[in-house]
């Protein structure tokens, strides 16, 4: 496969399985595009002109020109200069690698892995937030987490990656958009009515599994196994933690569980005094899943050979 091929695919599937639905994809492109053309020409040049076809910001070829071919590729959760070094290597002794590809954004998407938090907003809104709180309360999260991002040194591993001349892609959202949509289905199909019911079902998962073999299993964080579930709400895409302040509005709109990936101390805390259950499922298992889903699609029908590194382990479905 040609490396833009893999990239355009994996951004058409991610918007297939946005949780957002189709319609407020396509609003957001809307929104880009009338952004660019608002813009002076000199200002042009320094738009990421990608975003007008793909929304997600974290989600982009690192470095290559889309025309190389791709017969096995390098593929971890976090994917830096170390793991580059290791794509050279294996090349050097026999073991030939076309392309690194990441999960966790290097480069500018890491740099603008705030922009894709608004979509949080849209999909707390459908489980029956009102927009104009949810807006509000992620604008201030959405500017604390691009004031993190800024001083960091975002292009160490895209160097590295220049320098040896490797085909480089991190695919974040997409993925993440796959376990999130994934998910929710399964737990709007079989309706568990505890706690511990959604462990079980957490359980038959062979990612979840492999993170219980290492150590990481999924854990109830706030709530019991006997503790009724209510209404669930998978919350594992939109670049990062959303607001610490939704919990509040979340458990007004009637949510009794939240499953993610990771929940930080400050936001448990929160999740604990609004009376939320919180369960988490586990932040590399699910960033697993997530490539597991869209791998079955970008590569269906292909020879492209996965060499699993960095936390990540090829399960095919189907």
């Amino acid at each position: 496969m040609k490396l833009r091929d893999i990239y355009e695919k994996a951004v058409a599937a991610g918007m297939e399985t946005d949780p957002r639905g189709k319609e407020e994809v396509e609003r957001y492109l809307q929104a880009r595009k009338k952004d660019f053309e608002s813009l002076k020409d000199k200002d042009k040049e320094f738009f990421d002109q990608a975003a007008l076809k793909n929304p997600y910001a974290d989600s982009r070829i690192l470095f290559g020109t889309g025309d190389e071919e791709v017969h096995s590729a390098l593929v971890g959760i976090d994917m830096e200069a170390p793991e580059v070094l290791l794509a050279n290597a294996l090349s050097a002794r026999g073991k030939k690698v076309d392309l690194v590809l990441a999960h966790h954004p290097e480069g500018r998407p890491y740099a603008s892995l705030h922009e894709v938090m608004g979509m949080q907003s849209d999909i707390l809104h459908r489980f029956g937030v009102p927009i104009n709180v949810a807006e509000d309360l992620m604008e201030g999260r959405i500017k604390e987490v691009e004031r993190r991002l800024m001083p960091q040194n975002h292009t160490r591993a895209v160097d590295a990656a220049r320098l040896l001349d490797m085909p480089f892609m991190c695919l974040h959202t997409v993925a993440d958009n796959h376990v999130s949509t994934y998910l929710q289905n399964l737990m709007d199909e079989k309706k568990p009515y505890l706690l511990g019911d959604i462990m079980d079902l957490l359980m038959e998962i062979p990612e979840y599994q492999e993170g219980a073999r290492n150590g990481v299993a999924p854990k109830i964080l706030l709530g019991s196994p006997k503790r009724k579930a209510g209404k669930i709400y998978v919350d594992m895409t939109g670049g990062t933690e959303g607001a610490k302040d939704i919990f509040q509005s979340m458990a007004s709109s009637g949510i009794g569980t939240i499953i993610q990936m990771h929940l930080s101390d400050e936001h448990r805390k929160e999740a604990e005094k609004n009376h939320i259950n919180v369960v988490i499922a586990g932040h590399i298992s699910s960033d697993n899943l997530g490539l597991n889903l869209l791998f079955d699609k970008i590569f269906a029908g292909s020879d492209v050979q996965i060499l699993e590194c960095s936390g990540f382990r090829r399960v095919k479905r189907g």
